[in-house]
């Protein structure tokens, strides 16, 4: 029997991966009652073969209140036992958190006086216990509902290990600004501008002929490899100190050419890796824009 138990802060998007489980034919139960998880366990399992409870999903948050504290002591109980199962932890930053609050107009559990943001605050400090536990985090802050769909099938029904770190490769023009949320900035400006040949022009880092331009000069390969070399190092030694989520920008005049054709080697080598990745170019279609309201 497989128990996945879904946990993490709120509106980081627990109901959309209960969902998903539950359409994988995982048997989900959302907001048992702590005291009540062992005995469900033990029950599942002695029924597993006669009922299918072979694979099992929990869901379980902050909303369980003060009972949260014996979660502690029923997952060391549940391991003592030897279940099979494993915490799914999501997570996502203040700044969404606090958005995804506003757009749906729901009150946040622990926000009494109706403070969002300090609500988040002492979720964040009781949920910490379930963080470290995790054996997955995802950082859902940038994810679009199906991406997150897609990187919870790979996680949980695929069992691919993301080692709880999804890195962003994001491309930008630094004549919109470098990314607020950035961890990382690389400057591709360096090399040729496919924006100075008239017939590639109007194309993007998407395109094979942009693609062909960019990597046939010999410091966009060694530029490549040399990041390549550099990420492969970082990313264990963040994942050691903690981080879940990772934002590595590429940037060129206009984030059109350049960086995204960067952007998409970089993403492809990583993916390559045992961690979640995604490629997203945020100025890409900035120029095109731009012309049109002239």
């Amino acid at each position: 029997m497989k128990i996945v138990i879904v946990t993490g802060m709120s509106g980081a998007g627990k109901s959309t991966a209960l969902n998903m489980l539950e359409d994988e034919g995982y048997y989900c139960v959302d907001n048992m009652p702590i005291s009540l998880i062992p005995k469900f366990a033990e029950l599942a399992d002695c029924q597993e073969q006669d009922n299918g409870y072979n694979n099992i999903a929990l869901g379980v948050d902050i909303r369980s209140g003060h009972s949260l504290a014996e979660f502690e002591s029923v997952l060391d109980y549940m391991k003592k036992r030897q279940y099979n199962y494993k915490i799914l932890f999501l997570e996502s930053s203040d700044e969404v958190l606090v958005k995804r609050y506003k757009e749906t107009r729901r009150t946040h559990p622990l926000a009494k006086d109706g403070r969002v943001d300090r609500g988040i605050e002492l979720e964040r400090e009781q949920l910490k216990f379930l963080k470290q536990r995790a054996d997955y985090i995802v950082d859902t802050s940038t994810l679009l509902t199906r991406e997150l769909k897609q990187e919870l099938q790979k996680i949980i029904l695929e069992r691919k290990e993301y080692n709880n770190l999804f890195v962003t490769v994001l491309s930008f023009g630094f004549k919109y600004g470098i990314p607020v949320d950035a961890d990382i900035v690389f400057d591709v400006r360096f090399l040729p501008n496919p924006y100075y040949v008239e017939e590639l022009r109007p194309l993007t880092g998407n395109d094979k002929p942009i693609q062909s331009f960019v990597m046939k000069a010999p410091e966009a390969k060694e530029f490549l490899n040399k990041v390549d070399d550099l990420i492969q190092f970082l990313l264990p030694n963040y994942v050691k100190e903690g981080k879940s989520s990772l934002v590595i920008a590429v940037g060129c005049t206009g984030g059109k050419h350049r960086s995204v054709t960067l952007a998409n080697e970089l993403a492809a080598r990583i993916a390559s890796t045992p961690y979640g990745c995604k490629a997203e170019h945020r100025d890409i279609d900035k120029d095109a824009k731009r012309k049109g309201d002239k």
